[in-house]
């Protein structure tokens, strides 16, 4: 069966996996840290507990007066009245947060209230819908009397013209003779558009009478007490914090990682000198892999292990300093074919490759192998000038320059005639913990003498 090939997909599951296995502290930190966010989030953007309560506006409405209707609701002076009968006494600009009103359908003012308990939100529903209906009442008595005398003039005219024509009518219909002739048709076609216009007067008098009842307003009943908190809730601010805090935490990342240009695999180094890789070796230092704990940001790093790259270099650690040893020999036996002179080349900031070039050019001594170890600045690395027979070997620790650094080398290395016959890429690790000897098995003699 085809194996089939490693999709980019796979790999941003495998640095997701390695972010959670290596960076589960610092993630779970975000999560609390998010959480504590979430809910002081719910303190001041929380609803609480929410309930309405609805108010009918009685005859036809326009749609642009049920709106105005609607922002009356939510008017000060509603609300100041509606605070100053509460019996927690709030003011009336806290209740303009709380209190909101919309149009529902059949000319229902729906008042929606919001407060820290079930019982207030409704008290508060109920007390804003009674000051509404008391202030809209109210508004129509003060403009009662313009209405009524506007009212009164249109129905006395409409009866006025209802009374002419009646008269109009009865007077045309005595004059007309029970002949059918072209007269008598006239004359009865005028008698028909008489009676439609009696009959919109009618009407016209009906809608008068019905429009005295316009500013009639009635609470449709109290409002319900909720039983449970308006969503968002704290619950749901602090799980939403967590996780928030803890995705940011993940995809920060994923997003550092992608943004480093530092080469950690073999082949891109390989690539970018221009050289084979002979080895790759791991070197014990006090700290191994981790940054050192100092100052107040130090500590708290190591306590959440942020101290410790998370991406690591795929490089194979040995099992015990024999093992190094060998790797060691092995890169010694490649250079045995090589330049006669070979000059390792460290960086002056790399810690861990001058560690490895100190141990590799102490086995070349033993071995009576010519080895020279030349420190250079990575942002401008000069190289000595080549001499009959020479050659430099690169020795970097994985993961600490980018493939621009690193083609800067290559270039100093030609422009001096050196040839890289190679790198040796080296990773720092903590010192083996040495074993516990076993306890010595008890003599013979004395398991006898006590078992006598």
């Amino acid at each position: 069966m085809e194996i089939p090939p490693l999709t980019d997909d796979t790999v941003r599951l495998a640095l997701v996996g390695q972010v959670l296995r290596r960076r589960w502290r610092l993630l779970a930190a975000l999560a609390v840290l998010g959480a504590l966010v979430g809910a002081g989030a719910s303190i001041l953007f929380s609803p609480g507990y929410k309930t309405t309560s609805g108010v009918l506006l009685q005859g036809p409405r326009q749609a642009d007066e049920l709106l105005t209707q609607a922002e009356i609701a939510t008017a000060s002076v509603v609300l100041d009245r509606a605070a100053a009968v509460l019996p927690w006494h709030p003011s009336g600009a806290d209740l303009k947060k709380q209190v909101s009103a919309a149009v529902a359908q059949s000319n229902v003012v729906t008042i929606t209230a919001s407060a820290d308990t079930a019982e207030h939100a409704q008290q508060l529903a109920d007390q804003v819908a009674q000051q509404y209906v008391k202030y809209s009442t109210q508004l129509a008595s003060n403009s009662a009397d313009a209405s009524v005398q506007l009212a009164q003039e249109q129905r006395e005219s409409l009866r006025q013209q209802v009374k002419l024509t009646t008269e109009k009518i009865s007077d045309l219909a005595k004059n007309v003779g029970g002949n059918l002739t072209v007269e008598s048709v006239q004359v009865r076609t005028q008698l028909e558009g008489l009676k439609t216009s009696l009959e919109q007067a009618i009407n016209d008098l009906n809608q008068a009478d019905l429009a005295t009842g316009i500013g009639n307003t009635v609470v449709l009943g109290p409002s319900q007490r909720p039983t449970s908190p308006a969503a968002p809730t704290m619950t749901q601010f602090v799980a939403g914090g967590a996780v928030l805090f803890f995705l940011v935490g993940v995809f920060g990342h994923l997003f550092t990682a992608r943004a480093d240009r530092r080469l950690r695999g073999e082949p891109e180094i390989a690539s970018a000198l221009g050289a084979p890789i002979l080895a790759g070796v791991d070197v014990e230092t006090p700290q191994g892999d981790r940054l050192p704990a100092t100052g107040l940001f130090g500590k708290v790093r190591r306590l959440l292990g942020g101290d410790r790259p998370w991406v690591l270099p795929p490089v194979a650690t040995s099992a015990d300093e024999v093992n190094r040893d060998i790797r060691y020999r092995r890169v010694l036996a490649r250079l045995a074919t090589g330049p006669a002179d070979v000059l390792l080349l460290v960086a002056d900031d790399d810690e861990t490759g001058r560690l490895a070039a100190g141990q590799l050019t102490e086995l070349a001594d033993r071995l009576s192998v010519p080895l020279r170890i030349f420190e250079y600045s990575p942002e401008r690395p000069t190289v000595p000038d080549a001499t009959a027979g020479s050659g430099v070997l690169v020795v970097l620790a994985s993961g600490t320059r980018t493939a621009w650094q690193l083609v800067r080398l290559a270039e100093a290395c030609t422009d001096g005639g050196q040839e890289i016959v190679g790198a040796v890429l080296t990773h720092a690790v903590r010192p083996a913990e040495p074993e516990k000897p076993e306890p010595a098995a008890e003599a013979p003699e004395k398991a006898l003498a006590g078992s006598a």
